[in-house]
């Protein structure tokens, strides 16, 4: 197999604990947004799916950002906090726009508004299309710390962390063999 081909393969393979990590944290999330977004649109808020959905997705996003922070890519958090959970909820917010329009544009523009419909648009369709772009973002905009970084973070306070991760760099460059 030419070095092109493989290229991909190989990038793939490095990251593949990320992913599956990443979609255990996401499938927890889609149970915690389903079962909130299925009671609200099903009680209190029966005419409000859109609005549902936000506080549906923000419980969710909330669980989320623990999951990827402390376990997903935990081996890539940084230091600065704050700016991370900014990030997070900066694309978080752009996930939510993601569901919450696909909601929208099925409610109001395709005039369905049966819950079932809702669900689909913004659970299965918003949902799909906002995971892909998240799993993006959190790799390269959110998670930026590196292996060192938090070594030496370890050893300032006293942590055990054991870092394991490769860094983008090394994935995205060509492998010797």
């Amino acid at each position: 197999m030419s070095g092109l081909h493989r290229r991909p393969l190989d990038l793939l393979g490095r990251i593949w604990h990320e992913v599956a990590k990443f979609g255990a944290v996401g499938g927890v999330a889609f149970v915690i947004d389903t079962v909130i977004f299925l009671s609200l649109i099903s009680g209190p808020m029966d005419e409000s799916h859109v609005k549902a959905k936000a506080i549906a997705v923000a419980v969710a996003t909330l669980f989320s950002w623990l999951g990827n922070r402390y376990w997903t890519f935990r081996s890539r958090r940084t230091r600065t906090k704050a700016r991370e959970l900014v990030m997070f909820v900066t694309m978080n917010l752009i996930g939510l726009a993601i569901q919450s329009g696909c909601v929208a544009f099925s409610f109001y523009v395709l005039g369905l508004t049966s819950p079932e419909a809702s669900f689909v648009s913004g659970s299965i369709i918003g949902m799909g299309m906002a995971m892909v772009f998240r799993f993006v973002a959190y790799k390269f905009w959110v998670f930026t710390g590196d292996a060192e970084e938090i070594v030496v973070s370890a050893e300032q306070t006293g942590s055990a962390e054991e870092p394991h991760a490769v860094s983008d760099a090394d994935m995205l460059s060509p492998q010797k063999d």
